[in-house]
């Protein structure tokens, strides 16, 4: 029986919950941390909240593959077509290991190249955001559901957003050069997409390297709430790369 997006976004929202259970249950240990091959840390808790996501969307949609961070790392990288999820079970290790809260569990599920819907959950913060795009987004503040939509830039000037753990301070200052720049403000992982979403913040620029699974989740609730991520050249930014990974890119609100 097929599902609609409404039913599959429930069943993805729930994924998320259950790994975020599983990520904070190790988040009260002493946790190990380890790095990968890229230098990149790891911990329990990204593995087995990712096995955790990978069961159950091989329950809700087994003809989808599913391309995953840690799964990607260990060698595991499923050939893709026009459908396909990407799953980040643990975006923000460094907020993860810092304990500051800022980390999030990322599902999206990609069409045609583009985020069609996606799931951030922010389990410390008890805040989740979620959008089908074409439908709408909204967000969870302690189990208090509330739609979501991106704003027109204030004549006061923009808030700008970027990241806690990564960035170029210099190469943000020049992008910005020229901009009417009311506050900026710092966020941990995949949120800095989400506070775009929820007309809390006007603009994003990454100028650095992420990688398609980082954003995909937050770019879907992004679009759902009426925003983009564009490339420098203006272009939209796309899924199914070769390597995976996202040239420099700039996540806004309403044009």
């Amino acid at each position: 029986m097929s599902q609609s997006p409404s039913q599959l976004l429930d069943r993805i929202i729930a994924t998320a919950r259950t790994a975020g259970t599983v990520i904070l249950d190790i988040y009260a240990t002493d946790f190990a941390v380890r790095g990968k091959d890229d230098a990149s840390p790891v911990t329990e808790a990204d593995e087995k909240a990712e096995a955790v996501i990978l069961a159950a969307l091989a329950k809700i949609a087994p003809d989808i593959p599913v391309i995953s961070e840690e799964a990607v790392a260990a060698g595991r990288i499923p050939k893709v077509a026009e459908r396909f999820w990407l799953v980040d079970p643990l975006d923000g290790t460094k907020e993860f290991i810092s304990r500051n809260g800022e980390f999030t569990v990322n599902i999206a599920l990609i069409e045609n190249g583009q985020p069609a819907l996606g799931v951030v959950l922010a389990p410390v913060l008890n805040r989740l955001f979620a959008g089908i795009a074409g439908e709408g987004a909204f967000v969870e503040d302690n189990g208090i559901r509330r739609p979501i939509r991106c704003r027109t830039a204030p004549a006061a000037g923009l808030t700008v957003v970027s990241s806690r753990s990564h960035g170029d301070a210099a190469a943000l200052d020049a992008f910005l050069a020229g901009r009417k720049i009311a506050a900026a403000v710092n966020a941990g992982s995949s949120l800095k997409l989400c506070l775009v979403a929820a007309g809390e913040a006007d603009l994003y620029p990454r100028l650095g390297r992420t990688m398609e699974w980082d954003i995909a989740a937050g770019h879907a609730v992004l679009r759902a709430a009426g925003g983009h991520v564009k490339t420098l050249k203006g272009d939209e930014l796309r899924y199914g790369k070769e390597g995976l990974d996202n040239p420099h890119f700039v996540a806004s609100g309403m044009e």
